[in-house]
Formats: C-alpha cells, sequence, structure tokens
C-alpha cells in the first residue's frame, strides 16, 4: 500500500493549508473590531429590505496553471447576500473556493463595506468548501497569487454593486427538505478508520431551505444549508492530464436552482457539518475489497456525470421546499441581528494523516479561542464556526436549539481544519487525526453555541 499512501499525499498537501491557527486569528480580529456579544446584542425590529448579487471569479488564460489547476470546467462565484433592518445592515459573501487568507477576506471587507456602509464586523465571508478551486494565497507568495486575488476582488466588487442595487423591501420564509447525496466517510479497513463510503455512520439528510421574497412574493434569493463537502471532482486527473477548476456540488446544485428561478434570484450554498461528510459518489474516490483493505480509482472525465446527477437532485429538492415556502408579508418586520462570541477550547498538534493507523497521540498542547458567528433574521438563525463540524455536533446544535430554522455552517471566515465528535478520537479517523483541536473541543462549541442562541431567543 505504500504507493498509495504517494498518491494520496496531494490531497494532504492541500487540506494542510487549513491551519488550526485561522480561528485564532480570526478571533483577536472580530473582537477588536468590535463586533457585539450576545449579551449585548439589541436590536430593533424594522421593515427588512434584502438585495443579492453574484459575479463570476475570472481566470485568464495567463493565470493558469495555479495550485496544479489546467484548465476552468465551470465558473467559481463570488455571492454577496444584503440584508437591512432598520438602520442595521449585515452582509454575507459566499464564494466557490476551499479556502481564503486573511488577507483576501480584509480586502473583501473593504469593498463590501466601502459599496454598502456595513460595517467591517457585520460582513460574514464564508467558503462553500469546494475542493477543485485554487487555495488562497497570500498576494505576496507570487505574481500569480497576486493576479487571482484581484480577481477575487473584482467579483466581490460585481457581486455587491448587484446586492446594493437590487435592495428592496423583503419578506423571508423558511423550509425544510430531505437529501440523500450525502454519506458518511468513515469506514473501519483492515488498518483502523479510514476514508471511503461509511453508510452506517451518521449523516444528516435534511435539506435546509431560506427564501427571500420581494414585497410581491417574487424571490430575490434562496439559500441552501446542507451537510457535504463539495468533493465530486477532487483530484480527479482527466485523460488528457487537466486538473480542472469547479464548483463542484455546492455549484452544480445553486446553479440548478438559479436556472430554475432565472437571471434575477440568486442561490447561496451555506455548507453544514462537512467533516465527516463527502458526496455519495465521488470520481476518485476509495474502495475497500473483502479483506478490508483500502485502495483509490478515478474515473477521470466520467465523474462529471456524477456531478451533474448529484447537483440536479439535490437542486431540485431545494427548488421543491423552496416552493412550498410561503413568505407572509408580516415577515418584513424580520429583525435582523449579527451575534459573535468565542469560547475557548483546549488544542493538540495537526496531524497530516496519509494513511489509517490504530495509535495516534491526541495530548492537548494548549488552548485557542474558537470564534462563533450567529445571524437571526426574524424567525430563523444561522450559526456557523470556522472547523469543519462533523454530523453529531450540528444535530446536537439544533436539538438545543430554540429557533425552529437553525442553520448549522462550517468554513466562516475562510475556513480551518475539522473538528472533530468524541467518537471520532476514541476510533482514530480521518477527522480527528487531522484537527487542531483536541477531544472534547467540539462539545465545549456546541454548548456555548446553545447559551448563546438562548440569549438571542
Amino acid at each position: 500500500m505504500g504507493n498509495q499512501e504517494e498518491k494520496e499525499g496531494g490531497s494532504i498537501q492541500r487540506r494542510s493549508f487549513l491551519s488550526g491557527s485561522v480561528a485564532a486569528a480570526v478571533t483577536a480580529a472580530s473582537l477588536a473590531a468590535g463586533t457585539t456579544t450576545a449579551a449585548a446584542a439589541r436590536g430593533t425590529a424594522a421593515g427588512l429590505r434584502v438585495g443579492a448579487g453574484r459575479a463570476a471569479i475570472g481566470f485568464p488564460a495567463s493565470l493558469l496553471p495555479l495550485d496544479g489547476f489546467t484548465t476552468v470546467h465551470d465558473d467559481l462565484y463570488v455571492r454577496v447576500l444584503l440584508l437591512e433592518s432598520g438602520s442595521h445592515r449585515v452582509a454575507l459573501a459566499v464564494l466557490d473556493l476551499t479556502s481564503i487568507s486573511a488577507e483576501a477576506i480584509a480586502a473583501m471587507r473593504s469593498i463590501i463595506s466601502e459599496a454598502t456602509g456595513v460595517a467591517s464586523a457585520d460582513i460574514v465571508v464564508t467558503v462553500t468548501h469546494t475542493f477543485s478551486a485554487p487555495h488562497v494565497q497570500a498576494a505576496s507568495s507570487s505574481a500569480g497569487a497576486a493576479q487571482y486575488v484581484e480577481q477575487i476582488k473584482q467579483a466581490t466588487s460585481t457581486a455587491v454593486a448587484a446586492a446594493v442595487q437590487g435592495l428592496r423591501p423583503a419578506r423571508v420564509g423558511f423550509g425544510t427538505g430531505r437529501c440523500d447525496v450525502n454519506v458518511n466517510r468513515d469506514v473501519l479497513t483492515a488498518d483502523g478508520w479510514w476514508l471511503g463510503t461509511g453508510e452506517a455512520g451518521p449523516s444528516d439528510k435534511s435539506v435546509g431551505v431560506t427564501r427571500f421574497d420581494d414585497a410581491d412574493g417574487d424571490p430575490i434569493a434562496v439559500l441552501v444549508n446542507y451537510s457535504v463537502q463539495s468533493s465530486v471532482m477532487m483530484e480527479s486527473v482527466m485523460a488528457s492530464g487537466d486538473l480542472p477548476i469547479t464548483a463542484d456540488l455546492a455549484g452544480a446544485t445553486v446553479r440548478h436552482v438559479e436556472e430554475q428561478y432565472g437571471d434575477d434570484v440568486v442561490g447561496f450554498f451555506l455548507v453544514g457539518s462537512c467533516g465527516d461528510q463527502s458526496p455519495a459518489f465521488r470520481s476518485k474516490r476509495y474502495v475497500i475489497d473483502k479483506d478490508r483493505k483500502w485502495s483509490q480509482v478515478d474515473a477521470k472525465d466520467a465523474g462529471w456525470i456524477l456531478l451533474t446527477v448529484q447537483g440536479e437532485r439535490l437542486g431540485t429538492e431545494v427548488v421543491r421546499v423552496a416552493q412550498t415556502i410561503r413568505t407572509s408579508p408580516g415577515s418584513t418586520a424580520s429583525e435582523v441581528r449579527l451575534v459573535t462570541d468565542s469560547v475557548t477550547v483546549d488544542t493538540m498538534a495537526a496531524g497530516h494523516p496519509t494513511a489509517p493507523t490504530k495509535t495516534y497521540d491526541f495530548t492537548p498542547t494548549g488552548t485557542a479561542e474558537v470564534p462563533i458567528w450567529v445571524l437571526r433574521v426574524g424567525e430563523g438563525v444561522f450559526v456557523g464556526v470556522s472547523p469543519e463540524l462533523s454530523t453529531d455536533t450540528a444535530l446536537d446544535i439544533r436539538k438545543h436549539s430554540p429557533f425552529a430554522h437553525t442553520a448549522v455552517m462550517s468554513m466562516l471566515e475562510g475556513g480551518a481544519k475539522n473538528m472533530a465528535e468524541a467518537r471520532s478520537y476514541a476510533r482514530i479517523t480521518y477527522e480527528a487525526m487531522d484537527s487542531s483541536y483536541a477531544k472534547g473541543a467540539a462539545e465545549t462549541v456546541a454548548a456555548k453555541i446553545a447559551d448563546v442562541l438562548h440569549e438571542l431567543r
């Protein structure tokens, strides 16, 4: 199996970009910016106004190859949602990326703030976590990295301008569906727990849908909250030798939604508990034989049909649910409130797993502050953190939430590596080894979020 470990090394190097230090840096930045704590946040309900915009991130020929990617299969987008309640505005920016640097986030915040008047602390940035996108490195690292950041900034300017132009009285409604295109990725092999198709493991099939309408009841934006990594085409190399850029499952899902509603409606994919979840069908995938030995195969160009079908399936369910939502004229008075807080958790040295193992040292080595974001819109709430949460953690958060519609999000503020639930440490799963957070961190975060939600209620 030695050669198989070398093959997997590519993804490990890309994943190592998401360091555990991101969360600590974000905490310091957000608290320094004066974001509101749960106890202090007390807004006033007023008329709801909403605007949404999107723009593709350009990849001119001079920019490729970049981070190993040689061609573009489908566009990556920046999408901006602008929410206003009375004199208070909040902006949400969602990018079709694996992760994004603090430098690029700061640049985006400046652009959005200048265009909207939204305070920097009231701008939430997140990614869809597609693995088929170049990482956003510091602009100073290379000419290509600098050009890539400029392309993201340009797309942000276009998207936020459209959101401002489209800002209008709105109302909101929520719905929940179910779709089976995700699967637990933890499987037991002869060498320990590893990655694969863990049909017996926990997997949240619920699809959270939020629909914003204008005063006439016509859709402005549709938000999707689903627990899956966008990794259908991750590391899948085409027969030509190309490694293509794609927004993957999140992009295919949102594209289906936007095609159904037309150019005036913007779809947003809010990735949920993606730490232990992968698409049910992947192009480059792990297979386990009868002796529990693991290997990896690549469908190459044939993988695109897997992406298309799963994107259509999830997108179809989103549209079905969205069509059942009837936004009430009374919801125009919906309150918009963004609350930030943080909690201290134990940390450990992050590993770089390339194969399963039956022994591992999870000894805590320190502590870190984990930022928490909570966005309330009327009777719905969107709560998120930087690390990739696992299914059990998200389910626990929703179970203890006083809000009927609770969307749990991972990968905020550019994203961070896994924050596994306690069981993963006992099993020695990929998520636990890949983490910089010690056992118990996820449970501590979930408990803190419950407290924040009850205070906000």
